[in-house]
């Protein structure tokens, strides 16, 4: 699990750190089950690594597309996988083959499903999709109830759950409703959900064994949203989903992408660094390179805002970034081939950190963004230091 890649730059994963969180999200949403969000390449940790591990934690995976749930079968995953994202009618068949858990948002797809599974004497499982108000995929709650009906008909379908994403579950908005935070928008799509719902009730018909609506900022904001099952994605890999969110448990990053110095030089006051001579030191400094450019994911954007952490203390980055290398302006201080180099994540001596927040802010998006575009040159290594401090 140790082995260090030959490449310099490389994402370290701490898996007992993986662990700490769900094992944190399972008390918070008890006795709800735990589907944990493995798309995007585990947002970016590396799957191959983080669900042959975290698989005995947890009671369900999610992931986005067919091809990522095929992988993960193909990994010797045995728990449920839901695909969550939409499909064609073409690709229906391939949930069968690999037994994963197809998402079921319009008429065509639920006849195709209940015609592929009736052909081959077997049933697929399935999730129906609510949608309550993100307009982007879900039979629409007004129009739900005759569709539910219609998927009481499909006799080789098991209709194993139904959910619905929060298009913001994120910020708590002004007001109160009974003398509790009012998360208005997210508020009405549970209202909405609750009315797809009544229809099992109307009906007499049992619900479907899995209700879930709750992504991370739910779990965290809206203890009301959990139903049967929780899905959480981003906070999974130890980051909160915005900075507004409550914090009732508490959850640390799994990742730290490291490099090293290759180079280290001596720069001359006025001589430009790197391309577009956009920047040059005022006066005579220490210039590293450090072997990591946009395309690993650090990306070009950023030039000259960030901070980087070298033998453990924050330098500047300075000119363009660039493909495969980026700068930093150690000053008057001394840092040699083969110093350590921090670009995410938190030293263990020093205790400086930079978060996946701040290099969100540099970049001006998200740390979903930031997290999914480590790209796959980048080496993952995968460690567990708690289970190694026991050896």
């Amino acid at each position: 699990m140790n082995t260090y890649p030959l490449r310099p730059t490389f994402a370290q994963i701490d898996l007992g750190i993986l662990k700490g969180n769900v094992v944190a999200i399972r008390s918070l949403v008890k006795p709800a089950k735990v589907l944990v969000m493995l798309k995007a390449n585990a947002y970016g940790h590396g799957v191959e690594g983080v669900a042959p591990y975290i698989e005995p934690f947890v009671d369900q995976i999610g992931v986005a597309i067919l091809d990522e749930g095929i992988a993960l079968r193909k990994l010797g995953i045995s728990k449920p996988i839901l695909v969550a994202g939409g499909t064609l009618p073409a690709l229906v068949r391939y949930y069968l083959q690999y037994d994963l858990t197809l998402t079921v948002s319009s008429y065509e797809i639920l006849e195709v499903a209940e015609q592929v599974a009736s052909a081959a004497g077997k049933k697929i499982k399935i999730h129906i999709k609510i949608d309550t108000g993100m307009e982007r995929s879900g039979i629409r709650w007004y129009e739900s109830h005759p569709f539910l009906e219609k998927s009481l008909e499909c006799q080789n379908l098991d209709i194993e759950g139904i959910y619905t994403h929060f298009a913001n579950s994120e910020t708590l908005e002004d007001g109160l409703v009974d003398k509790k935070p009012a998360f208005s928008y997210a508020s009405q799509q549970l209202s909405r959900f609750e009315e797809a719902l009544a229809f099992y009730r109307q009906t007499g018909v049992p619900t479907p064994r899995l209700r879930h609506t709750a992504n991370s900022a739910a779990i965290l904001n809206l203890p009301e949203s959990y139903y049967d099952m929780v899905r959480p994605g981003v906070m999974f890999y130890g980051v909160y989903p915005d900075d507004e969110v409550k914090r009732p448990i508490r959850i640390e990053p799994a990742m730290t992408w490291r490099s090293s110095l290759v180079y280290s030089k001596r720069t001359l006051a006025g001589n430009p660094v790197s391309y577009g001579s956009l920047w040059a030191p005022k006066q005579d400094t220490n210039i590293g390179t450090i072997p990591c450019g946009y395309a690993d994911g650090y990306f070009r954007r950023m030039s000259g805002q960030p901070y980087i952490l070298v033998n453990g203390k924050p330098y500047p980055q300075v000119g363009r970034i660039c493909m495969d290398q980026c700068m930093v302006d150690l000053g008057q201080d001394n840092a040699g081939l083969g110093s350590e180099v921090i670009l995410l994540g938190k030293h263990p001596t020093t205790g400086q950190r930079i978060t996946a927040e701040n290099l969100a802010q540099w970049a001006g998006t998200n740390p979903y963004e930031v997290m999914t575009n480590v790209s796959a040159r980048v080496p993952r290594v995968f460690v567990n230091e708690e289970a190694d401090k026991r050896l």
